[in-house]
């Protein structure tokens, strides 16, 4: 049948229902229903004449896209049936099974994490469309839908769907690591100073992005050896313990997350039996996403730019600190100096309130990444964690300056928030696919002569007043 299909009895009520299966899901889909006359009848169909295969135990289904993109695989697809679960408590807790309709990919490891993550396998729909051309399918139970869940479905507060109020951050956060079979990372409840003392040493990662330039590696560099050059001193030096320090203690490195790779136990030899239906050793090897939440679970201070870089601080222990380095956008004004600084996954951190969230100075950002500053942003991060921030940390701290002005606009001009937040069907592709900072700078659709016929409205005087407030400086792109 190659399709979902209710089967009811004939004057059963159903509530209205529809769902939406991915993250671009514009056109709610409703699912078809087949009716019976009694239950004999609709027990008659079912073990007589569709004679089913039943599939059991729970099954969570989502399309997705660009599953090749480790962000938009966890985000886009993962994290919002995710979410979607959670509503339905316990089952979030339980193993389930994972049916996704996805691209064909040779290379996408994210299958991987699919899998490991439900605990009950992962199944693709295309396999499903084939081996269902003759016969029935019937699942136990079925959770179907992602609603506005996904990554770049923008909340009037501008946080990650149900970060904060299903706790849903720290609950994926939690079973990725679980379903990985790597300790979680350490649980502090009312302040990043728990466990820590004021002389601890901490660990600072900088993350490469595809963003820095040549110039932006070069002055970054100089920020590694001029702090771990002051770690170094220090640690080397004999000196009296009660000796108070200037700056906290930090060790920086440098990483390229492609690089970081699960130990190769290839030397191990095991024997395979012809019904093995996957390695027998899958459940005790890590895959090099394993090796990536090593990494993560150490890191006291998380650095990068926006981006696919920026995904992971989801997975940072409590009292973490995440610094986003921003951009330039739109990128081809980086030369000429007349593009707006990006941050773009801000909602990230404004949706994971055990983490602290720092931010490259909005109006300084478009001279490029500059050493002091970044040392600057550092250090401070560093004297936050060890002084002791408070858990959990306000959502809407954990925003840039201009995420701060969109979150105000949103509360002041309502008819602009329903626009940009709702995802009606007839709302324009343009005034949805946005980043909070396009909005601020009135780019693309969003200028007051619209982009290719689309024009998204807003009140521009309360954006002119509220830009002022916050001190952003605007130039027009």
């Amino acid at each position: 049948m190659r399709r979902f299909i209710i089967l009811t009895i004939k004057g059963r009520y159903l509530p209205p229902y529809s769902v939406r299966p991915d993250a671009f899901s514009f056109w709610p889909l409703i699912l078809e229903k087949r009716e019976f006359a009694n239950y004999s009848d609709l027990e008659t169909f079912v073990r007589i004449i569709a004679d089913p295969k039943i599939i059991p135990s729970v099954t969570v289904y989502f399309s997705q896209s660009w599953h090749f993109n480790i962000g938009h695989a966890l985000f886009d697809g993962l994290y919002p049936v995710y979410v979607a679960l959670i509503r339905f408590s316990p089952r979030h807790l339980n193993p389930f099974r994972i049916l996704a309709e996805v691209e064909e990919c040779n290379n996408c490891w994210s299958e991987d994490i699919y899998n490991r993550f439900g605990g009950l396998g992962f199944l693709k729909k295309s396999v499903l469309d084939k081996m269902s051309r003759d016969r029935w399918f019937v699942f136990d139970e079925f959770v179907m839908g992602s609603g506005t869940f996904c990554q770049r479905c923008t909340q009037p507060h501008l946080q990650l769907p149900g970060g904060v109020e299903l706790d849903a951050s720290r609950l994926f956060r939690d079973r990725m690591y679980q379903q990985h079979g790597v300790l979680h990372p350490i649980i502090r409840q009312k302040s990043s100073s728990e466990q820590r003392t004021s002389d601890n040493l901490l660990r600072a990662y900088i993350i490469d992005n595809k963003r820095f330039t040549d110039n932006d590696r070069q002055q970054l560099n100089d920020v590694i050896n001029e702090l771990n050059n002051y770690t170094n001193f220090h640690l080397n030096k004999t000196m009296n313990m009660s000796t108070k320090l200037e700056w906290p203690l930090i060790t920086v490195t440098y990483i390229y997350y492609d690089q970081v790779k699960a130990e190769n136990l290839s030397h191990i030899q095991i024997n395979t039996t012809r019904i093995d239906s996957r390695i027998p050793q899958y459940e005790l090897i890590d895959n090099n996403f394993v090796a990536q939440l090593k990494l993560l679970r150490q890191m006291d201070i998380h650095i990068s730019g926006p981006g696919t870089g920026q995904m992971y601080q989801i997975f940072l222990s409590d009292g973490s600190v995440t610094i986003n380095l921003g951009s330039i956008r739109p990128s081809e004004s980086e030369s000429k100096k007349k593009g707006y600084t990006s941050y773009l996954e801000q909602y990230l951190t404004s949706g994971a309130p055990y983490i602290k969230g720092l931010y490259y100075p909005i109006n300084e950002r478009l001279k490029g990444i500059k050493k002091d500053e970044v040392i600057k942003l550092i250090r401070q991060a560093g004297q936050l964690i060890l002084q002791g921030f408070s858990l959990p940390v306000n959502p809407r701290e954990n925003l840039g300056i201009d995420g701060q002005l969109f979150v105000e606009m949103c509360e002041k001009d309502k008819k602009f928030c329903s626009l940009v937040t709702e995802r009606l069907p007839h709302t324009p592709f343009r005034c949805l696919d946005t980043w909070a900072e396009d909005i601020v700078h009135e780019y693309l659709a969003w200028q007051v002569e619209g982009f290719e016929n689309v024009s998204c409205s807003m009140n521009r005087s309360l954006l002119y007043e509220l830009r002022e407030k916050y001190g952003i400086k605007h130039t027009s792109v």
